[in-house]
């Protein structure tokens, strides 16, 4: 959520910001700027009043030990009319507030100076490449054949069991899932990240921290009896720890990884773009979290890259970066990088992690602050990444990987699976 304070001393900047990212944002934001406006005059005259209530206060005790009760209760009626002004005041205080609040809470984080614009992802860039293509056999299969062939994910059960989006990893299929989550897991804590393990249901106010909610709700599975959300992502519940936490300077920066399974509805979704892995309603996903101060988060920011692209060079699979448009980005987001791994047998660019920087927005809503050298508490910066997503990750490992005598698996991934070859 924007602050009252950067709102108000540039509102011109935000509103041409926001259009980076094709939101319309004069109308909303000059109504907070009123709105702002009417509950500062509210207070000054609500402070005004409680100047005035302690020297009537005060003239109340000298008429009484004087004995003049009559002018003691003139004075006691202008201390009821002023608290009677007062109440009005503070309906008057709240409702701005309140109507302030909703108001910000529709409005999307402003895009950093470097985002690009844009509507779509055509729009997007890409930042850098890297891998070599494979070059497969003739008569190369898509991940969802290969799962079959050598029965390592049964789609069909997980129909069953659940329904479309949710499928059972089998054998050889299952034990390369565990290496990739483990293999990812202790990539992190060599980069500095410290591992934890989050609950996979979040309560509203969670949700509302990380600017999920009002936002997604949509997209997100509601357990409505005990009004739950199941995670889309680890960033939340992770993220969600300095909820209301005003962190020592030292104590920063704080790096997190996590992994969870994730949960999204992905309404609406149909076709040969969603087919087998490339998109499900539960994945598995390894996450990585920073808290910063402000002038360090952009640093932070290139070494999350960096660690993201150490993982799929490690993984022997053709990359490459994009820098998303305003229009491609997420609502929350100040800049966002997608990596991407060729699928060789789609002949398809698949989506595996978004980097992103929040700067102020989701710690604003966290209340997540640091006490600076000034005594003073500042807002901290917050930033998250994928490293990585499971499913297009193993998508893109299977096919790259087939040959005919079978789906190699590379080298980083042996020592975690037990098996260099699946036949």
């Amino acid at each position: 959520m924007l602050t009252l304070q950067f709102i108000n001393e540039n509102p011109e900047h935000v509103i041409a910001r926001l259009a980076v990212k094709n939101f319309d944002g004069r109308e909303p934001i000059m109504r907070v700027v009123e709105l702002d406006k009417q509950r500062r005059a509210a207070q000054k005259e609500r402070d005004d009043n409680a100047a005035s209530l302690n020297k009537l206060a005060a003239q109340i005790g000298a008429l009484m030990k004087q004995g003049e009760r009559e002018q003691a209760q003139e004075v006691k009626q202008q201390v009821a009319n002023l608290k009677a002004t007062n109440a009005e005041i503070d309906a008057r205080m709240k409702a701005a507030a309140d109507e302030m609040e909703q108001i910000l809470l529709t409005i999307p984080n402003v895009p950093y100076e470097g985002v690009p614009a844009g509507r779509t992802a055509a729009d997007n860039v890409v930042e850098r490449t890297g891998g070599a293509m494979p070059e497969l056999p003739a008569d190369a299969l898509p991940h969802w054949e290969l799962a079959k062939k050598y029965n390592l994910i049964d789609f069909d059960l997980g129909v069953k069991i659940t329904g479309a989006g949710f499928p059972v990893y089998v054998g050889k299929g299952a034990r390369l899932q565990r290496a990739l989550i483990q293999f990812f897991l202790d990539e992190a804590s060599k980069a500095g990240y410290t591992e934890v393990q989050p609950p996979y249901v979040v309560n509203e106010a969670s949700g509302y921290g990380t600017g999920q909610l009002p936002d997604k709700e949509g997209q997100m599975y509601h357990c409505q009896v005990d009004n739950f959300y199941l995670i889309p992502t680890a960033e939340v519940p992770v993220t969600n720890m300095y909820r209301d936490v005003i962190l020592n300077p030292d104590d920063l920066p704080k790096k997190n990884c996590a992994y969870s399974a994730c949960f999204r509805r992905e309404a609406g979704s149909y076709g040969k773009d969603v087919r087998g892995l490339n998109r499900l309603h539960q994945f598995d996903k390894v996450e990585i979290v920073r808290i910063e101060k402000p002038e360090n988060s952009y640093a932070a920011l290139e070494e999350m890259k960096d660690h993201v692209q150490g993982l799929l060079e490690k993984l022997e699979l053709p990359w490459h970066i994009l820098r998303l448009c305003g229009g491609d980005m997420s609502f929350t987001s100040a800049i966002t990088f997608d990596f991407e791994v060729w699928s060789a047998a789609q002949e398809r660019w698949l989506e595996v992690s978004s980097v992103s920087n929040f700067e102020t927005y989701q710690a604003n809503r966290l209340k997540c602050r640091y006490r600076g050298e000034d005594k003073k508490t500042h807002l901290c910066h917050t930033l998250n990444g994928s490293a990585l997503a499971l499913p297009r990750i193993m998508a893109a490992l299977l096919e790259n990987n087939q040959t005919l005598e079978g789906i190699k698996v590379p080298a980083a991934l042996q020592r975690y699976t037990g098996f260099d070859l699946i036949d």
